[in-house]
C-alpha cells in the first residue's frame, strides 16, 4: 500500500533546467554567488561613509608604513637602503670612481626585454605550431618542441644563464665563444621565455572553437590562410593577458644578465653598493623596474577586465 504524499505537487520543469532531486532550486541568489563573480553586491559602505572608510583605513596603512620606517629600530635600514645622496650618485654614477650609472644600465635592461620580446612572439608561435602537429613526418621534431619545453620550463633561468655564460666561452667555437655577455643574456632569455610563451600561444590554439576552423575551410580557405586569419587572431586575444603577464616577467628577469657581468641596473647597483658599502643603489633599480611593471600590470589588469566585460555581454545577449 502506498501512502499519498502530503508535498504539494511540484511543476514540472522546463526543458534544460537544472533541478535537483526533481525539484527545480530557480535561479541562485546572491548569498548562493561569490562577491567577485557579479557587480550588484551591495558595498556595507556607500557614498560618503564610503570615503571616509577608505580614506581612514589608506591612512592607516600608511602611517603604519612610515611609523616602522621611521622608527628608531630601522635607522640602520634607512641609513643602508633610503640614503637620498647615495641613491643619487648610484643613478647618476661616478666614473672617476669607478660607479657606474644605474639609470644607464637599466636602459639596456630595457632595450634587451624589448628585443627578446619580438624574438619570442615569432618562435614561440614556430614551437607551439609544431606541438599541434599531427603528420607523422613531424614526429621526431614534435618529440623534441615538447622536450625543449618540458626542459625550458623546468630549469631556473639562473641556471640556464650559468650554463650558457660560462660554458659557451669554453667550447673554444669561434662563432660560439667569442660572443659578448649580452648575447648570450639575450639568447638565455629568449630561450627560456618562448617555452613560456609557446605554451600559452597552444592554450589559445586549442581555445578556439573547431566550428570555426571547419566553417573557413568549407569557404575555402586553405589552412595556413585559415591559420593565420581566423584562428590565430581569436587565438591571441584569448591569452592576450598571459602573453602580457610573460612580458612583465621577462623585464624583471632582465637583471639576472647581472650573473654575466654585464653592465646593467642590478649590476651597476652592485658596483655602486662596493664602492660606497650603502645598498640605497638596489632601491633605485627596484623603483625604475617598477616605472616600467606596475604600469604594464595596470594595462593587463585593463584587458582582463575588457575580456571579462566581453565574455559576460556574449552569454547575456
Amino acid at each position: 500500500m502506498t501512502w499519498p504524499s502530503r508535498r504539494a505537487p511540484q511543476a514540472a520543469a522546463p526543458v534544460g533546467t537544472v533541478t535537483v532531486g526533481g525539484i527545480d532550486p530557480g535561479p541562485p541568489s546572491d548569498e548562493d554567488l561569490p562577491i567577485s563573480l557579479y557587480s550588484s553586491h551591495r558595498p556595507r559602505f556607500r557614498g560618503r561613509a564610503g570615503t571616509a572608510a577608505s580614506t581612514v583605513s589608506t591612512l592607516v596603512v600608511i602611517g603604519g608604513l612610515v611609523a616602522l620606517i621611521a622608527s628608531p629600530a630601522a635607522g640602520s635600514f634607512r641609513n643602508g637602503f633610503l640614503n637620498i645622496h647615495q641613491m643619487w650618485i648610484a643613478l647618476a654614477g661616478d666614473p672617476s670612481r669607478g660607479i657606474l650609472s644605474v639609470g644607464k644600465g637599466f636602459v639596456l635592461n630595457i632595450w634587451l626585454s624589448l628585443l627578446c620580446e619580438v624574438i619570442v612572439l615569432v618562435l614561440a608561435l614556430g614551437v607551439a605550431s609544431l606541438r599541434l602537429t599531427r603528420g607523422p613526418v613531424l614526429l621526431p621534431f614534435r618529440a623534441l618542441a615538447i622536450a625543449y619545453t618540458d626542459f625550458a620550463r623546468g630549469v631556473p633561468v639562473i641556471l640556464v644563464m650559468l650554463w650558457v655564460g660560462f660554458g659557451a666561452p669554453s667550447l673554444g667555437i669561434k662563432e660560439i665563444s667569442t660572443q659578448s655577455p649580452v648575447v648570450y643574456a639575450g639568447f638565455v632569455l629568449v630561450f627560456s621565455y618562448s617555452a613560456y610563451v609557446a605554451e600559452v600561444y597552444r592554450a589559445g590554439l586549442l581555445s578556439v572553437p573547431r566550428a570555426q576552423i571547419q566553417a573557413a575551410r568549407s569557404l575555402g580557405l586553405s589552412s595556413r590562410t585559415t591559420l593565420y586569419r581566423v584562428v590565430l587572431p581569436q587565438a591571441v586575444r584569448n591569452v592576450l593577458p598571459a602573453l602580457l603577464n610573460d612580458f612583465t616577467s621577462l623585464q624583471k628577469d632582465t637583471a639576472i644578465v647581472s650573473t654575466l657581468g654585464v653592465a646593467e641596473a642590478v649590476h651597476s647597483a652592485q658596483i655602486a653598493g662596493g664602492v660606497e658599502f650603502n645598498y640605497s643603489g638596489f632601491t633605485v633599480a627596484s623603483i625604475l623596474f617598477l616605472l616600467i611593471t606596475i604600469p604594464l600590470t595596470r594595462y593587463t589588469d585593463r584587458i582582463m577586465n575588457k575580456d571579462r566585460n566581453r565574455r559576460l555581454a556574449g552569454t547575456t545577449a
